[in-house]
């Protein structure tokens, strides 16, 4: 038996988030990067590895394709993008945490709704980037004009694919009002 239980945050819970996480980005300000992914990448082996709900299993993908991006040489993010997935995935990097994980179940809450708001802000460069790592194992198999590398065929994807990305977050930001700033910010 299964039990499906779902609630919506208010303004003022979405708050208290985004203040965790502006302290999670104090903790490991001026940090390497390396650093901020090594300890983001342990805290999902860690909590795969510790028989977590399946609501959080769930979630940790998409942490690993925050990872991914970061560490692709291929997809080559602009810094600001880089400062953005690597402010999300500080809080994932802090082991301070507001429901400790060593209570049954409840312990995942609070990064489960934190994975939740990080994958919100950043669902276009993750839909990108996703984009760009199907589009390159397809090229991988396909015959192609001999006298266009594969450097530039990823070129031309990568490049394509974070217009989109930019311009769907713009579009984001002017649907929601352009004097209103979006309603999860990490940077």
């Amino acid at each position: 038996m299964t039990l499906r239980v779902t609630f919506d945050l208010e303004e003022k819970d979405l708050k208290f988030f985004r203040d965790l996480m502006k302290k999670a980005q104090s903790a490991v300000k001026g940090a390497p990067e390396e650093e901020i992914i090594a300890k983001a990448v342990t805290a999902v082996e860690d909590t795969r590895d510790s028989g977590v709900p399946a609501f959080v299993r769930q979630r940790l993908d998409q942490i690993q394709s925050l990872v991914d991006m970061l560490r692709d040489k291929e997809w080559k993010l602009e810094p600001k993008e880089r400062q953005n997935v690597l402010a999300a995935l500080s809080y994932f990097a802090n082991p301070e945490d507001l429901i400790p994980d060593s209570i049954p179940v409840l312990g995942y809450i609070d990064d489960a709704i934190m994975i939740e708001l990080v994958v919100k802000e950043l669902r276009h460069e993750i839909e990108a980037f996703e984009d760009f790592s199907r589009y390159r194992r397809e090229l991988a198999s396909r015959n192609r004009n001999a006298n266009v590398t594969r450097e530039d065929w990823l070129e031309a994807k990568r490049e394509a694919l974070q217009d989109r990305m930019r311009r769907r977050r713009r579009q984001a930001m002017m649907a929601a009002g352009a004097s209103a700033p979006p309603r999860f910010r990490l940077f």
